[in-house]
């Protein structure tokens, strides 16, 4: 099935495999937060046990490096596409509030961006992603 719209995560590629993971998880939550109709219905196992919906259409993940990742957040803002930023700052703080504040201290030109998450329609979201690669 080909999807109108695409969702997306472009990971800078020299993060460990716990930090990938861990900012995947982090984006992803932006994105359903700000876009729950993406979600689709709840599960049900044979048993009738019940388990909580998840997106609807697949989630792309992509890596490039530090400048692709400032190219393409550049891109993405110019284009008028909502955002989830994980910064290299949020390695070092424990709770939400800390890392919205680590994020406010910063200026967006000088972000040091370790992942960004994005929805949009898919022509925008592959422009935006131009160059990065699927993760592998």
């Amino acid at each position: 099935m080909r999807f109108e719209t695409k969702i997306a995560v472009l990971l800078r590629d020299d993060l460990l495999t716990w930090q990938r993971l861990n900012v995947t998880a982090f984006l992803i939550s932006g994105l359903a937060g700000a876009a729950p109709h993406l979600l689709g219905e709840p599960y049900a196992d044979a048993d009738g046990t019940a388990y909580l919906p998840m997106f609807g259409q697949p989630v792309m993940v992509f890596a490039g490096d530090a400048a692709l990742l400032t190219a393409a957040h550049d891109r993405a803002l110019s284009r008028g596409v909502s955002l989830a930023i994980f910064t290299e700052e949020l390695f070092k703080t424990g709770h939400d509030a800390a890392n919205r504040e680590a994020v406010a201290a910063v200026r967006r030109d000088d972000l040091n961006l370790v992942g960004i998450g994005l929805h949009a329609p898919r022509n925008t979201v592959d422009k935006v992603l131009k160059g990065a690669s699927l993760h592998g």
